[in-house]
């Protein structure tokens, strides 16, 4: 056999042995590899260390910021509002929320308190119901202040809103929250009228002319027995129509006029003047 082909067969197997014993090291290389990084993957993913989160809604953000990354939290202030209780940059609100079961190194989101109130346009309240108009100002994120009652035939109507003790004009910017003072009527009203006279109707005649006087049915006293009423006849009232020397009595509206009943009608149905 000659040389070249005696050379040519040992580099054949050289060869051939070298390309089993480098996959066979690739195999092992690969299995070694596997079990490394499945026996790290928990303690990378942190497999089981669970947290509850805690509550630091409230907090100051400083205070807030070291608790939770004592805890191993990360922490991104991700949004800002504004509530009048609580101090500037103190933790409005917080993701996830309190008590909630996350795993460590987890990102806690902060919601701080704005360090100055929004301004918000001032609504026009005026002739608004009460109840109405604190709805209003809840809507505009404002809050209802002192109410003050002024002489007026519209009970609980709003007569003028106020902010800093001033008159606040429709669609001035004020600071959200700001508390507003309205001033209401009181249903009875400054200007006085003749008292109507009631006597010789029914009752049910009197409640309506004492209603579209804006006046109000006060006690009701009865002569004799009543079957019906609704159809008693008015024999007194107090105030009178008139007083004794037969000048007329005056009544504020909102006022009541108490009244006497009878089953039948007087004869004479004039009524003495009651003092």
């Amino acid at each position: 056999m000659s040389e070249n082909k005696i050379r040519h067969k040992v580099f054949k197997w050289i060869t051939h042995k070298s390309f089993w014993t480098n996959l066979l090291a690739i195999v092992i290389l690969l299995i070694v590899l596997g079990i490394l990084f499945f026996s790290s993957l928990s303690y990378l993913t942190r497999h089981g260390e669970t947290l509850k989160v805690p509550g630091v809604v409230g907090r100051a953000m400083a205070s807030a910021e070291k608790e939770l990354k004592s805890m191993h939290f990360q922490v991104i202030v991700q949004d800002s509002a504004f509530v009048d209780s609580l101090p500037p940059l103190a933790v409005v609100r917080q993701t996830p929320e309190v008590g909630s079961v996350v795993k460590t190194e987890r990102t806690i989101y902060l919601t701080l308190n704005k360090t100055s109130p929004p301004l918000t346009a001032m609504p026009n309240l005026v002739n608004y119901s009460f109840r109405s108009a604190e709805m209003t100002l809840k809507s505009q994120r404002l809050q209802m202040g002192d109410t003050i009652y002024k002489p007026d035939i519209a009970k609980d109507a709003v007569l003028d809103q106020l902010y800093l003790g001033k008159t606040v004009k429709p669609g001035e910017m004020i600071p959200e929250g700001s508390k507003i003072t309205l001033v209401l009527g009181d249903g009875l009203g400054n200007v006085a009228n003749p008292v109507p006279n009631l006597v010789g109707l029914t009752y049910q005649q009197a409640l309506d002319l004492l209603s579209a006087s804006s006046l109000n049915a006060g006690v009701i006293l009865t002569q004799g027995p009543l079957t019906d009423t609704v159809n008693a006849y008015v024999t007194r009232q107090n105030p009178a129509q008139s007083d004794l020397s037969g000048q007329p009595n005056y009544i504020r509206a909102g006022e009541s006029v108490d009244m006497w009943l009878s089953q039948t009608a007087l004869p004479d149905s004039t009524q003495p003047a009651i003092p």
